[in-house]
């Protein structure tokens, strides 16, 4: 059985962070060692990124807070708060995102009615509330109330995988699933100031966003798909276990993310690869650039490099990636959607491309996708993309939205 998806569709809050002005709020703490100031210039230089989205509006210096949490105007200094702070935050703003990427997702299947919906499947690893984001996605759109919900936390960047994973197994087994998947997630809220080569990489790289997907193997009247959701894998790296964590600390979520992380990606990519192109006959031994698409999940600018080389992708298979964590950062779940919303704007033929790709039939381009995450985890999966790009481009939703003056 082919099973489609439907729609794919992003958002972000409204406040912008520009990198470079950020990266000066972080460098003039007061508490950085020398080492510190050095590491966050370095780190945010380095980062490949432009501009990132937050929930916290008070980043920036346009909104003054009467009683700041984060950023404190007056004094410039970045603040500390609870992690219950901070997962008040969650609650109330993130809630906003999925119902915002839910409702575009939706609205993109002008054919479908959403009580047809029998699934929904919400990801988020930056913060926890019941009733959750599924709930309020169910009232807000209404849905059927009897929709069956599922909710995949606290996973990392990978987790879009496995929801898309799940929602294909659902209608694998019914013919009839209509699949709703949301991820959302606000990383802005566990940014803080340290010496921490770790903590500071995190600031300097992670963002806040949210994307969402209709999934199913039914007809829709009036809405072609936009592509088959072919095949995934799993696989574990034998080293990295300490080298890329997510843990809950007293001021916020604690990410460790070493500087060995792209080594092991480099060392360990070819046979995360093997287990998914090897059971396609049409890919398997095919030189990597020879499959026109790559949906990298851009965990920062030296992972995509060493991606780049071990698989001898050209420049043009990267610009989804790299445009996406230049445009957005590292949005962790959310992240690799945007991308692939980004492979399904571009034009049908692209006017150079590197070698042709293997194509099922005439109009379809193969897909290879992957996203890293804590353990070290590998995801990677296979889509083919059926139709041409609509008009706007893949950035042209997500910023079109008032922003406020940045840090």
């Amino acid at each position: 059985m082919t099973v489609y998806l439907r729609s794919l569709e992003t958002a972000v809050p409204p406040t912008v962070l520009i990198q470079a002005e950020a990266r000066d709020v972080f460098a003039a703490q007061p508490g950085l060692s020398r080492l510190g100031s050095r590491l966050v210039s370095t780190c945010f230089d380095s980062a490949a990124i432009d501009t990132r989205y937050t929930a916290v509006e008070e980043l920036t210096t346009g909104a003054r807070a009467e009683n700041p949490k984060f950023f404190d105007q007056a004094t410039g200094l970045l603040l500390s708060p609870s992690t219950k702070t901070r997962n008040d935050i969650f609650a109330a703003e993130a809630a906003k995102l999925f119902i915002e990427a839910a409702e575009k997702a939706v609205d993109a299947c002008p054919g479908m009615d959403r009580r047809m919906i029998t699934h929904l499947v919400t990801v988020s690893c930056t913060g926890f509330f019941n009733p959750g984001p599924d709930y309020k996605i169910v009232r807000a759109l209404g849905l059927n109330p009897a929709v069956q919900r599922y909710h995949l936390g606290f996973m990392g960047c990978y987790a879009a995988f496995p929801a898309l994973r799940a929602a294909k197994s659902f209608c694998d087994a019914d013919p009839d699933a209509v699949v709703l998947v949301v991820c959302a997630e606000l990383c802005s809220l566990h940014v803080r100031t340290s010496n921490d080569p770790d903590t500071i990489m995190g600031s300097a790289l992670f963002a806040d966003g949210a994307a969402a997907a209709v999934v199913s193997s039914r007809e829709l009247p009036d809405q072609p798909a936009l592509m088959t959701l072919d095949r995934f894998e799993t696989v574990l790296t034998p080293v990295g276990e300490e080298a890329m964590a997510w843990n809950i600390g007293d001021e916020g979520f604690e990410m460790i993310l070493g500087s060995y992380v792209p080594h092991i990606i480099d060392d360990h990519i070819i046979g995360a690869l093997d287990p998914l192109l090897s059971q396609d006959a049409s890919l398997a031994g095919l030189p990597y650039r020879d499959i026109r698409h790559w949906a990298i999940h851009p965990g920062g600018r030296s992972i995509l490099d060493k991606v780049q080389a071990r698989l001898e992708l050209s420049d043009e298979q990267l610009v989804p990636a790299r445009e996406t964590l230049r445009n957005f950062g590292n949005m962790s779940s959310a992240t690799v959607l945007f991308v692939l919303r980004h492979i399904l704007d571009q034009p049908a033929e692209d006017p150079a491309p590197a070698a042709e790709s293997p194509r099922r039939e005439e109009g379809e381009e193969r897909i290879c996708s992957m996203a890293f995450g804590p353990g070290l985890t590998v995801e990677t999966a296979l889509f083919t993309r059926l139709t041409a790009p609509r008009s706007g481009g893949a950035d042209s939703d997500a910023v079109r939205r008032p922003v406020t003056a940045p840090v």
